[in-house]
């Protein structure tokens, strides 16, 4: 079974635009399927996780590509990544051709790869400007529950004209909590494998498949217990000395760890919102898992119920609404770098998300309770920095958008994504 994934239009256009496109993202979120449904029946396909495919294409990399042609897809390209110049070479013949004969740019190549911490510098050095990138993430809320996703507009306008455009069955907070807990990955949500197996399963190929090369294979042990301890600080500040002295590691090796999971799509991290109030602004970022699935498999939860009702139940909560909006905007090909912050100044006022679009900010509370008491009580703080202040928004269990007052209303988490 296949299911429409948002960021295929993104794909699309990229393609379009580049005669190589790249298309990044965690371990088994579905890139291969994706990418094989779009240019499959016009593209040959390789994967480099096969023993003679990778010898070729790293001991003679010419010959590889002769051997299979253009256009081609080329499966988990980190493996190879001296691959990359010889794609260039290829690229720039080709382009020589478009111009001299007056013809458009084809699409040549398509990379995918689950490892972007390595490809990052490859990419940039060899293939400026020649390759489009796109982030791939687990299933998002509207592809779990089988509706049709927009790019997120926070305005109560366009929220409400979006709302009368769709029907979507209500999901109690017990059944955001079961998705929750469930997480995104293709397999599980489509039932081919169980839940727990499956994580375990993901850990230990995630270790030996992207990070062994990376990390010192003394410190593995040390890094299992680090993804453990950085679940358990999910929609927390991120202090670098903090969770290092936890792990029993340097702040520097820990910033290094950090950068690995961020690359690597296992988590996000939201800045301050910093315009003109520096001298007031918590400087941390804090940190998400982008799979809540994962994440709570990391701190051991045994079922959604618990998870619920237990200690981390809001901020899983905020965790999956969260990273529901960096899915969203990375599958429109936003950067969600440039929309989402939190707030959070040394008098401890704070509003958990603030979207920013254009010159507006829409301040954004997130609330596992449904109608919570004094839901407001921070918004106002924006108003001494004279800023274009958007409506607000209260993301809870509620039933349906209902106004709190002229400028502030409930918004259901289940429609997140619409």
């Amino acid at each position: 079974m296949y299911i429409t994934r948002t960021v295929e239009h993104a794909i699309q256009r990229t393609a379009e635009s580049f005669p190589c496109i790249a298309v990044y993202g965690a371990r088994q979120v579905g890139k291969s399927t994706t990418v094989n449904h779009i240019f499959g029946k016009k593209c040959q396909m390789v994967t480099l996780d096969d023993v003679n495919d990778r010898a070729l294409a790293s001991e003679n990399p010419r010959l590889f590509l002769e051997t299979y042609g253009t256009p081609l897809i080329i499966d988990e390209i980190q493996k190879v990544p001296s691959l990359l110049d010889e794609i260039k070479k290829v690229i720039d013949q080709k382009r020589m051709e478009w111009v001299e004969n007056d013809r458009p740019h084809e699409l040549l190549y398509v990379l995918t790869g689950s490892n972007r911490y390595e490809l990052q510098q490859g990419i940039s050095d060899s293939l400026a400007g020649r390759c489009g990138e796109i982030e791939m993430s687990s299933f998002s809320n509207p592809e779990k529950n089988g509706f049709e996703a927009s790019l997120f507009d926070p305005s109560i306008s366009a929220l409400l004209a979006r709302s009368r455009q769709q029907d979507i069955a209500y999901r109690t907070r017990a059944q955001v909590f079961e998705d929750i807990f469930q997480g995104g990955m293709p397999d599980i949500a489509l039932g081919n494998s169980e839940r727990d197996i499956y994580f375990q399963s993901y850990i230990n190929t995630y270790l030996e498949k992207d990070i062994r090369q990376i990390i010192q294979s003394s410190s593995e042990v040390a890094f299992r217990n680090f993804l453990s301890i950085i679940a358990l600080r999910t929609s927390q500040e991120l202090h670098y000395d903090v969770v290092a002295q936890a792990v029993g590691i340097d702040v520097r090796t820990c910033k290094k760890w950090i950068s690995i999971l961020e690359t690597s799509g296992i988590i996000c991290l939201l800045q301050p919102y910093m315009a003109n109030m520096s001298n007031r602004i918590i400087k941390s970022p804090k940190l998400y898992f982008l799979d809540t699935g994962l994440c709570s498999y990391l701190c051991r939860w045994p079922d959604s119920t618990m998870l619920e009702n237990g200690a981390m139940g809001g901020a899983f909560f905020e965790t999956y609404i969260v990273s529901e909006f960096f899915k969203n905007l990375s599958a429109f090909g936003v950067d969600p770098k440039d929309h989402l912050y939190y707030y959070r100044d040394k008098d401890q006022k704070e509003i958990d998300l603030l979207f920013v679009q254009g010159d507006t900010i829409y301040p954004i509370e997130i609330k596992k309770s449904t109608s919570p008491k004094d839901p407001l009580k921070n918004f106002s703080v924006l108003d001494k920095y004279h800023l274009n202040i958007g409506n607000g928004l209260v993301i809870d269990s509620c039933d349906k958008i209902r106004p709190i007052t002229e400028n502030a209303f409930y918004y259901p988490v289940y429609r997140i994504g619409e």
